[in-house]
Order: structure tokens, then sequence, then C-alpha cells
């Protein structure tokens, strides 16, 4: 089994370099000498060689987490880099994989096949953890999604409220007392900055029984009960009308074959003469799978899809695209600070779990910034509404609109931060917390 291994690493590794210590203690090199990116890893017995060789997309994560793939004198970043960098560069050399690629791609409407009940279930798996853990590794706010960086040198904190604002001037909330929708409001924050700084009266949905007592309990703190609702409700059980819609980071857990049901719904529920607002991560690649790793542990049900998948579903339903807008790196740099931070306080963390929680959580997050840094993931946001006028003409008003309220927004969450100013963005220096 070395020897297969062994043959594979030296069609697959091209690029950059890669040691693998062998179960015996003998060392290996891959690739060219000193070029990068370069990793070293020890592989600790047979059976790792064995899972690596069955099903290596599984296999990296699942013998990570268990500890017998070691990084040698680097960490599992670094490791991932020269192997997704490669993945990226020569496809799946081992013919084992590309069958096991195959096959995920064939039973995807399998995986992502996600009724009411199963799709509760899919984030009770990775939302209804610990709430302390978040707190370790969000920002204050909890922001669960891509950040927005104008200048690519904000804080996270920074980032996460540049998000929020820049999805609030799409979604033009010109006068007080729009309502707005907030399907899959996470730990609340999106809602509680409508309707704190904006004036909206917010109906905020989540699936999570966690999130949903988190964001009631903050409401309740900062005084916007009477503004802020939050329930625990599927999508499809919707039944009123909204003047706005924003969905941040929820379409992921959708499914292909719900998009339909999804838009027909956010066509049904939104107002006439409204807006609506899709963040989601997605892919420059045509259509394809969710690794079976993320899928087993992370995110189950969950896929990332291609605009063709997205944008055919939106013309059926009726609903007019009227902007797009692809941030590329934008994920690459907020995971970049979830994993720092996740580092900072890995003790805590492994007190609330425990190594193997950590291991997994690290893959997690250092694969999934490798996505965006080295293949092709994207997120995208859609502004939809009922017709050709639902948006102004021209995008100015966007920026526009960034302008002139960076400067009132009062806090981050629910902490007065006192960083803000009336620059391009609205956004001052201030130091990484």
């Amino acid at each position: 089994m070395k020897f297969a291994l062994d043959r594979i690493f030296r069609r697959f590794i091209t690029l950059g370099s890669l040691g693998v210590r062998w179960p015996d203690g003998t060392m290996s090199r891959y690739g060219r000498q000193g070029a990068e990116p370069s990793a070293a890893m020890h592989l600790a017995d047979a059976a790792t060689i064995r899972r690596l060789l069955l099903n290596p997309a599984l296999a990296v994560g699942e013998t990570y987490m268990n500890g017998t793939l070691i990084p040698e004198g680097c960490g599992i970043y670094d490791v991932l880099d020269v192997l997704i960098s490669n993945l990226e560069v020569n496809g799946p050399r081992h013919p084992l994989a590309h069958l096991m690629h195959r096959l995920t791609v064939l039973r995807r409407r399998l995986d992502q096949y996600n009724p009411a009940p199963r799709a509760q279930a899919n984030v009770a798996h990775h939302y209804d953890l610990n709430g302390r853990l978040y707190s370790l590794f969000l920002d204050r706010d909890r922001q669960y999604s891509c950040a927005y960086f104008p200048r690519g040198t904000e804080t996270l904190e920074e980032a996460q409220l540049a998000k929020k604002l820049h999805i609030a001037a799409k979604l033009k909330l010109d006068r007080p007392d729009l309502t707005v929708l907030d399907i899959g409001c996470g730990w609340g924050g999106m809602a509680l900055t409508l309707a704190r700084d904006f004036g909206a009266r917010v109906t905020g949905i989540t699936l999570s029984q966690e999130q949903l007592a988190e964001a009631r309990a903050r409401a309740e703190a900062e005084g916007l009960a009477d503004r802020v609702r939050f329930e625990l409700m599927d999508y499809r059980a919707l039944d009123q009308r909204f003047d706005r819609v924003v969905s941040v980071g929820m379409f992921e857990h959708v499914g292909v074959d719900h998009y339909a049901t999804f838009f027909r719904t956010l066509s049904r529920v939104l107002a006439p003469d409204g807006l609506a607002l899709l963040h989601a991560i997605g892919r420059s690649d045509p259509p394809g799978s969710t690794n079976p790793w993320i899928t087993k542990y992370i995110f189950p049900g969950g896929y990332c899809p291609a605009l063709s998948e997205v944008l055919a579903p939106i013309e059926r339903s009726g609903l007019t695209t009227t902007d797009i807008e692809i941030l590329r790196l934008h994920y690459a740099e907020t995971l970049r600070h979830w994993r720092r931070r996740f580092a900072a306080n890995r003790d805590a963390i492994a007190a609330l779990y425990d190594e193997r929680f950590c291991r997994m959580f690290e893959f997690y997050l250092c694969g999934s910034e490798l996505a965006f840094r080295r293949q092709r993931q994207m997120v995208f946001q859609i502004q939809l509404g009922h017709g050709v006028e639902a948006a102004p003409l021209t995008r100015d008003y966007i920026t526009d609109t960034e302008r002139a309220q960076a400067p009132k927004l009062s806090s981050i969450g629910t902490v007065n931060s006192g960083a803000f100013s009336a620059d391009p963005v609205g956004l001052s220096r201030s130091a990484e917390k």
C-alpha cells in the first residue's frame, strides 16, 4: 500500500513540495524541493495509508481528526495548501478518488433532499452547538457569514459591520417602518442592525433553537423587542408579505431540488414594489457536489451552487434579477480571521469539547479558507424584485447610502465601539481584538 500511495504522490504533487514520513520512519519527498507551498506530514500507521488510498476526500480529514495524519514542522493549513493547490492544477489523479467524486455528483440530489424536518435536523447538527464556541472565534455580533473588506485592512468587527451596511444599502431602506423578513437570521445581528440603525420592523426566522433563544434575548436586552421578532420557522411556512426580504448564509442549506420552492416562496412574500437580497456561497465552476467530509461532519445537506443553478429557478419564479455582485477573496479573509481567533482560544474550545473536535473544526476552517484562495469558491449577492423598476437605474445609491449611514451606526452588535467616521467607506481603523 505504501508503494501505491507513493506512486500517486509522485504523479500528483507537481506544484510546491510535500514530505511524507511513513510508519516505518522513512521520509519521501515529492514535488520540487524549496518550492512553495510546502509542507510535511507523518502517516502513523498502515490503516491511515489504506484509508487515504480508498477514499482520500473523506480520509484526509478523518485521519487528521483521529491523530494519525500528523503535520510535521507545519500546521494542517500548510498540508492542505499543498494538497488543494495540486488538486486544482492536476485534478484527482487517484482513480478511486475520481470514481468517488463521480459518485458524489450522481447522488447529490439525495444528499441535498431537505424537507422541513430534515432541514431542521441538519441545522441543529452545526448551529445548535455550545453557544460559547461561536463567541470564541466570531466577531462580537456573531456574524457567521462572509464579511466585506472594502480596503482589505479592516478588522473582523469592521468588516462584518461593512457587510451589514452593504446589504442594508442594497435593500434601499429609504423610509422608516419598512417591514423586513430575514430568512435564516442566525443570532439576530442583521435583524437588530436593520431595526436599530435603519428604522425597519424585522421578522427573523431560523431553524436553530440555540440561535432563536440568543436572538430573542438580544432583542430584549437592546430594547428592540417591539421592532424585531424572531420565530422558529421554515421558510416554506411563511404566509405574509414584506417590503424587503434578506437572506444571508442560509441558501447553502436549501438543496438544489428545493430552489424552485425557495424562489416561489420569496416571490409570494415580497411586496409588489419590494426588494430582496440573497447572499450565499457559490462556485465559479459548473455544478458539482459537496466534499464528503464537509457533508458528514460540518454541513449535512449543504451545497454551494453554481450561478447557473440559481438563475434558472429565479427566472421561473417570475422575479427579476436587478443586481449581481461577486465577492471573491472576502470570505478567504473572513476565514483567516476566524482561524486565527480559533487558534488563540483553542484551549478554551478544547475544554468545551475535546481535542478531536478542535482538529475537526481546524480542518474545516483551513479547508474552507483555501477553497476560496486556491479553488473557485466565491460569494454572490443577488438583488431581486418583481419588475425592472424595483431598483434605481444605477448602483450609485448603494455607495451613497454607505457613505451617509456609516457615521450614524451606533454599535457593533451590542457593544458601542466608537470606531466610525465619515471616510469613504465609513470605517476607521481600530485594533484587532
